[in-house]
Protein backbone atom coordinates (compact mmCIF):
# COMPACT_ATOMS: atom_id res chain seq x y z
CA UNK A 1 0.00 0.00 0.00
CA UNK A 2 1.10 3.31 -1.01
CA UNK A 3 2.26 5.81 1.72
CA UNK A 4 2.94 10.08 1.57
CA UNK A 5 6.81 8.81 1.61
CA UNK A 6 6.39 7.27 -2.02
CA UNK A 7 4.55 10.57 -3.26
CA UNK A 8 6.86 11.37 -5.62
CA UNK A 9 8.02 16.12 -4.84
CA UNK A 10 5.55 17.29 -7.66
CA UNK A 11 2.78 15.91 -6.35
CA UNK A 12 3.54 16.60 -2.78
CA UNK A 13 3.92 20.02 -3.80
CA UNK A 14 0.05 20.07 -5.31
CA UNK A 15 -1.05 18.47 -2.15
CA UNK A 16 0.61 21.56 0.04
CA UNK A 17 -0.45 23.88 -2.24
CA UNK A 18 -3.90 23.51 -0.87
CA UNK A 19 -3.04 23.83 2.86
CA UNK A 20 -3.62 27.31 4.82
CA UNK A 21 -0.26 28.98 5.18
CA UNK A 22 -0.31 28.22 8.80
CA UNK A 23 -0.49 24.15 8.37
CA UNK A 24 1.55 24.53 5.68
CA UNK A 25 4.77 25.72 7.96
CA UNK A 26 3.64 22.54 10.51
CA UNK A 27 4.25 20.02 7.68
CA UNK A 28 7.48 21.38 7.29
CA UNK A 29 8.49 20.04 10.78
CA UNK A 30 7.52 16.66 10.03
CA UNK A 31 10.30 15.36 8.62
CA UNK A 32 13.56 16.78 6.55
CA UNK A 33 12.53 16.35 3.29
CA UNK A 34 9.18 17.77 3.73
CA UNK A 35 10.91 21.11 5.12
CA UNK A 36 12.74 21.26 1.64
CA UNK A 37 9.72 21.18 -0.57
CA UNK A 38 7.80 23.86 1.95
CA UNK A 39 10.56 25.79 0.65
CA UNK A 40 10.29 25.32 -2.69
CA UNK A 41 9.96 28.69 -4.38
CA UNK A 42 6.45 27.09 -6.59
CA UNK A 43 4.78 26.69 -3.48
CA UNK A 44 4.70 30.27 -2.53
CA UNK A 45 3.72 32.19 -5.45
CA UNK A 46 0.68 32.72 -4.36
CA UNK A 47 0.26 33.07 -0.51
CA UNK A 48 -3.72 34.08 1.33
CA UNK A 49 -3.53 35.46 4.80
CA UNK A 50 -7.01 36.43 4.98
CA UNK A 51 -8.01 33.63 7.18
CA UNK A 52 -5.92 34.56 10.44
CA UNK A 53 -5.37 37.64 12.35
CA UNK A 54 -1.84 38.05 11.88
CA UNK A 55 0.36 40.16 14.73
CA UNK A 56 2.76 42.00 12.65
CA UNK A 57 5.97 39.81 14.12
CA UNK A 58 4.55 36.76 12.05
CA UNK A 59 3.75 38.49 8.81
CA UNK A 60 7.58 40.45 9.05
CA UNK A 61 8.80 36.60 9.49
CA UNK A 62 6.59 35.13 6.92
CA UNK A 63 8.26 38.41 4.56
CA UNK A 64 11.50 37.46 5.55
CA UNK A 65 11.77 33.90 5.48
CA UNK A 66 9.24 32.20 3.00
CA UNK A 67 7.53 35.14 0.77
CA UNK A 68 10.53 37.44 -0.46
CA UNK A 69 11.05 36.97 -4.55
CA UNK A 70 9.24 33.95 -4.97
CA UNK A 71 5.65 35.87 -4.31
CA UNK A 72 3.53 36.63 -7.33
CA UNK A 73 0.48 37.17 -5.35
CA UNK A 74 -1.17 38.18 -1.99
CA UNK A 75 -4.29 38.25 -0.49
CA UNK A 76 -4.62 39.75 3.35
CA UNK A 77 -6.94 41.13 5.44
CA UNK A 78 -6.33 44.84 7.43
CA UNK A 79 -9.12 43.24 10.56
CA UNK A 80 -10.91 46.92 9.94
CA UNK A 81 -13.78 44.98 12.32
CA UNK A 82 -11.91 43.41 14.65
CA UNK A 83 -11.73 46.22 17.11
CA UNK A 84 -9.04 48.77 18.16
CA UNK A 85 -6.45 46.49 19.36
CA UNK A 86 -6.48 44.91 16.18
CA UNK A 87 -2.84 44.72 14.03
CA UNK A 88 -3.32 47.28 11.21
CA UNK A 89 -1.93 46.92 7.84
CA UNK A 90 0.96 49.93 8.04
CA UNK A 91 3.25 52.34 5.84
CA UNK A 92 6.28 50.05 6.71
CA UNK A 93 4.68 46.85 5.91
CA UNK A 94 3.49 47.56 2.62
CA UNK A 95 6.39 49.26 1.69
CA UNK A 96 8.65 46.61 2.72
CA UNK A 97 6.74 44.23 0.92
CA UNK A 98 7.68 46.23 -2.53
CA UNK A 99 11.54 46.12 -1.72
CA UNK A 100 11.68 41.92 -0.50
CA UNK A 101 9.07 41.01 -3.14
CA UNK A 102 10.32 42.35 -6.86
CA UNK A 103 8.35 39.90 -8.23
CA UNK A 104 4.83 40.72 -6.35
CA UNK A 105 2.08 41.47 -9.28
CA UNK A 106 -1.48 40.64 -7.45
CA UNK A 107 -2.34 42.25 -4.15
CA UNK A 108 -5.83 41.70 -2.84
CA UNK A 109 -6.49 43.92 0.86
CA UNK A 110 -9.56 42.78 2.91
CA UNK A 111 -11.66 44.88 5.57
CA UNK A 112 -8.41 47.18 5.96
CA UNK A 113 -7.88 50.90 7.32
CA UNK A 114 -5.71 52.30 4.84
CA UNK A 115 -6.68 55.98 5.82
CA UNK A 116 -3.24 56.88 6.97
CA UNK A 117 -1.33 54.64 4.49
CA UNK A 118 -0.36 57.25 1.21
CA UNK A 119 -0.84 55.36 -1.81
CA UNK A 120 3.16 55.74 -2.17
CA UNK A 121 3.27 52.61 0.05
CA UNK A 122 2.45 50.43 -2.12
CA UNK A 123 4.38 48.11 -4.27
CA UNK A 124 5.05 49.91 -7.79
CA UNK A 125 5.32 46.07 -9.17
CA UNK A 126 1.75 45.88 -8.81
CA UNK A 127 -0.27 45.39 -11.81
CA UNK A 128 -3.57 43.92 -10.00
CA UNK A 129 -5.13 46.25 -6.73
CA UNK A 130 -8.00 44.34 -5.14
CA UNK A 131 -9.75 46.74 -2.19
CA UNK A 132 -12.86 44.79 -0.99
CA UNK A 133 -14.31 46.41 1.84
CA UNK A 134 -11.47 49.05 2.45
CA UNK A 135 -11.31 52.23 3.92
CA UNK A 136 -8.71 54.50 2.06
CA UNK A 137 -7.78 58.05 2.37
CA UNK A 138 -9.83 60.71 0.06
CA UNK A 139 -6.34 62.05 -1.44
CA UNK A 140 -5.42 58.44 -2.57
CA UNK A 141 -7.24 58.48 -6.12
CA UNK A 142 -7.78 62.18 -6.66
CA UNK A 143 -6.26 63.44 -10.47
CA UNK A 144 -3.86 65.62 -9.06
CA UNK A 145 -1.62 63.31 -7.53
CA UNK A 146 1.87 62.36 -8.73
CA UNK A 147 1.21 60.58 -11.84
CA UNK A 148 4.61 57.96 -11.15
CA UNK A 149 2.69 55.90 -8.73
CA UNK A 150 1.69 52.37 -9.90
CA UNK A 151 3.32 52.63 -12.80
CA UNK A 152 2.54 49.23 -14.20
CA UNK A 153 -0.65 48.88 -12.68
CA UNK A 154 -3.54 47.27 -15.33
CA UNK A 155 -6.47 46.37 -12.79
CA UNK A 156 -7.91 47.56 -9.71
CA UNK A 157 -11.32 46.44 -8.24
CA UNK A 158 -13.19 48.55 -5.83
CA UNK A 159 -15.37 46.55 -4.09
CA UNK A 160 -17.56 48.02 -1.37
CA UNK A 161 -14.75 50.99 -0.75
CA UNK A 162 -16.92 53.86 0.57
CA UNK A 163 -15.08 56.72 0.13
CA UNK A 164 -15.06 55.90 -3.43
CA UNK A 165 -16.64 58.95 -5.48
CA UNK A 166 -17.41 60.32 -9.08
CA UNK A 167 -13.66 62.50 -8.74
CA UNK A 168 -11.79 59.05 -7.42
CA UNK A 169 -12.95 58.04 -11.16
CA UNK A 170 -11.89 60.90 -12.75
CA UNK A 171 -8.36 60.60 -10.86
CA UNK A 172 -8.15 57.01 -12.08
CA UNK A 173 -6.37 58.45 -15.23
CA UNK A 174 -2.89 58.97 -13.13
CA UNK A 175 -2.61 55.25 -14.01
CA UNK A 176 -1.89 55.57 -17.23
CA UNK A 177 -1.18 51.48 -18.04
CA UNK A 178 -4.90 50.91 -16.29
CA UNK A 179 -7.24 48.81 -18.96
CA UNK A 180 -9.60 46.64 -16.26
CA UNK A 181 -12.04 48.71 -14.11
CA UNK A 182 -14.30 46.39 -11.24
CA UNK A 183 -16.84 48.48 -9.49
CA UNK A 184 -19.02 46.49 -6.89
CA UNK A 185 -21.09 48.34 -4.09
CA UNK A 186 -19.69 51.78 -4.83
CA UNK A 187 -22.84 53.91 -4.35
CA UNK A 188 -21.05 57.51 -4.12
CA UNK A 189 -20.24 57.20 -7.91
CA UNK A 190 -23.51 58.73 -10.19
CA UNK A 191 -24.52 57.90 -13.72
CA UNK A 192 -23.37 61.90 -14.17
CA UNK A 193 -20.19 61.26 -12.68
CA UNK A 194 -19.93 57.81 -14.57
CA UNK A 195 -20.17 59.09 -17.87
CA UNK A 196 -17.41 61.91 -17.12
CA UNK A 197 -15.11 59.21 -15.86
CA UNK A 198 -15.33 57.02 -18.85
CA UNK A 199 -14.99 59.67 -20.91
CA UNK A 200 -11.82 60.13 -19.73
CA UNK A 201 -11.23 56.29 -19.23
CA UNK A 202 -11.66 55.81 -22.93
CA UNK A 203 -9.02 52.59 -23.15
CA UNK A 204 -10.46 51.20 -21.04
CA UNK A 205 -11.17 47.40 -22.45
CA UNK A 206 -12.67 45.59 -19.13
CA UNK A 207 -15.21 47.27 -17.33
CA UNK A 208 -17.14 45.37 -14.34
CA UNK A 209 -20.09 47.67 -12.36
CA UNK A 210 -21.82 45.25 -9.98
CA UNK A 211 -24.23 45.95 -7.12
CA UNK A 212 -24.28 49.49 -7.69
CA UNK A 213 -26.98 52.44 -7.67
CA UNK A 214 -26.48 53.13 -11.71
CA UNK A 215 -28.76 51.83 -13.78
CA UNK A 216 -27.78 48.88 -16.49
CA UNK A 217 -29.79 51.11 -19.12
CA UNK A 218 -27.46 54.22 -17.79
CA UNK A 219 -24.05 52.36 -17.98
CA UNK A 220 -24.38 50.93 -21.45
CA UNK A 221 -24.95 54.58 -22.61
CA UNK A 222 -22.08 55.57 -21.45
CA UNK A 223 -19.85 52.57 -22.48
CA UNK A 224 -21.24 53.50 -25.50
CA UNK A 225 -20.14 56.60 -26.00
CA UNK A 226 -16.93 56.59 -24.19
CA UNK A 227 -15.42 52.91 -24.39
CA UNK A 228 -15.21 51.84 -27.77
CA UNK A 229 -12.61 49.70 -27.55
CA UNK A 230 -14.53 47.62 -24.65
CA UNK A 231 -13.80 43.98 -25.05
CA UNK A 232 -15.30 42.66 -21.53
CA UNK A 233 -18.60 43.93 -20.04
CA UNK A 234 -20.23 42.56 -16.87
CA UNK A 235 -23.42 44.29 -14.87
CA UNK A 236 -26.62 43.47 -13.34
CA UNK A 237 -29.68 44.11 -14.85
CA UNK A 238 -30.78 46.37 -12.55
CA UNK A 239 -33.14 49.01 -14.57
CA UNK A 240 -31.59 47.05 -18.26
CA UNK A 241 -34.26 47.41 -20.96
CA UNK A 242 -34.13 46.34 -24.60
CA UNK A 243 -33.48 49.55 -26.09
CA UNK A 244 -30.60 49.80 -23.59
CA UNK A 245 -28.95 46.88 -24.34
CA UNK A 246 -28.94 47.85 -28.08
CA UNK A 247 -26.65 50.69 -27.80
CA UNK A 248 -24.19 48.10 -27.87
CA UNK A 249 -25.13 47.20 -31.43
CA UNK A 250 -21.93 47.44 -33.33
CA UNK A 251 -19.53 48.02 -30.66
CA UNK A 252 -16.14 47.03 -32.17
CA UNK A 253 -14.17 44.94 -30.04
CA UNK A 254 -16.95 43.85 -27.89
CA UNK A 255 -16.28 40.04 -27.14
CA UNK A 256 -17.36 39.06 -23.95
CA UNK A 257 -21.03 40.34 -22.27
CA UNK A 258 -22.12 39.07 -18.86
CA UNK A 259 -25.61 40.11 -17.40
CA UNK A 260 -26.18 39.09 -13.45
CA UNK A 261 -29.46 38.99 -11.51
CA UNK A 262 -31.78 38.75 -9.85
CA UNK A 263 -33.28 41.83 -9.92
CA UNK A 264 -35.58 41.04 -13.30
CA UNK A 265 -37.82 43.51 -14.07
CA UNK A 266 -41.08 44.25 -17.05
CA UNK A 267 -38.60 46.09 -18.68
CA UNK A 268 -35.94 43.44 -18.65
CA UNK A 269 -35.06 42.22 -22.60
CA UNK A 270 -36.51 39.20 -23.61
CA UNK A 271 -34.57 35.93 -25.22
CA UNK A 272 -35.32 37.16 -28.20
CA UNK A 273 -34.11 40.91 -27.88
CA UNK A 274 -31.05 39.99 -26.68
CA UNK A 275 -30.63 37.87 -29.20
CA UNK A 276 -31.35 40.70 -31.68
CA UNK A 277 -28.88 42.76 -30.12
CA UNK A 278 -26.27 40.34 -29.94
CA UNK A 279 -26.18 39.21 -33.77
CA UNK A 280 -25.32 42.79 -34.10
CA UNK A 281 -22.19 43.15 -31.67
CA UNK A 282 -19.32 41.41 -34.95
CA UNK A 283 -16.57 40.45 -32.50
CA UNK A 284 -19.12 38.88 -29.17
CA UNK A 285 -17.72 35.10 -28.50
CA UNK A 286 -19.37 34.91 -24.82
CA UNK A 287 -22.64 35.66 -23.75
CA UNK A 288 -23.25 34.79 -19.80
CA UNK A 289 -26.17 35.22 -17.91
CA UNK A 290 -26.59 34.76 -14.56
CA UNK A 291 -29.05 34.55 -11.89
CA UNK A 292 -32.48 35.46 -14.49
CA UNK A 293 -33.76 31.86 -13.84
CA UNK A 294 -33.98 30.97 -17.63
CA UNK A 295 -31.54 27.97 -17.27
CA UNK A 296 -32.47 24.28 -18.76
CA UNK A 297 -35.49 26.77 -19.90
CA UNK A 298 -36.87 27.85 -23.81
CA UNK A 299 -35.18 31.32 -23.10
CA UNK A 300 -31.38 29.33 -22.81
CA UNK A 301 -32.26 26.91 -25.85
CA UNK A 302 -33.38 30.40 -27.96
CA UNK A 303 -30.47 31.92 -27.12
CA UNK A 304 -28.08 28.69 -27.85
CA UNK A 305 -29.42 27.92 -31.27
CA UNK A 306 -29.21 31.54 -32.06
CA UNK A 307 -25.77 32.39 -31.73
CA UNK A 308 -23.75 29.52 -32.66
CA UNK A 309 -20.48 31.39 -32.83
CA UNK A 310 -20.67 32.38 -29.08
CA UNK A 311 -20.22 30.44 -25.70
CA UNK A 312 -23.53 30.93 -24.06
CA UNK A 313 -23.21 30.25 -19.99
CA UNK A 314 -26.84 30.83 -18.37
CA UNK A 315 -26.57 30.11 -14.76
CA UNK A 316 -28.34 29.81 -11.92
CA UNK A 317 -27.05 32.40 -9.98
CA UNK A 318 -24.62 35.08 -9.26
CA UNK A 319 -21.77 34.68 -6.81
CA UNK A 320 -22.68 35.67 -3.27
CA UNK A 321 -19.10 37.34 -2.88
CA UNK A 322 -16.36 39.17 -5.85
CA UNK A 323 -14.11 36.33 -5.95
CA UNK A 324 -11.71 37.56 -8.27
CA UNK A 325 -8.81 35.81 -6.73
CA UNK A 326 -7.03 33.46 -10.13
Amino acid sequence: MATFADLPDSVLLEVFSYLPVRDRIRVSRVCHRWKRLVDDRWLWRHVDLTLYTMRPKVMWHLLRRYMASRLHSLRMGGYLFSGSQAPQLSPALLRALGQKCPNLKRLCLHVADLSMVPITSLPCTLRTLELHSCEISMAWLLKEQDPTVLPLLECIVLDRVPAFRDEHLQGLTRFRALRSLVLGGTYRVTETGLDAGLQELSYLQRLEVLGCTLSADSTLLAISRHLRDVRKIRLTVRGLSAPGLSVLEGMPALESLCLLGPLVTPEMPSPAEILSSCLNMPKLRVLELQGLGWERQEAERILCEGLPHCMVIVRACPKESMDWWM
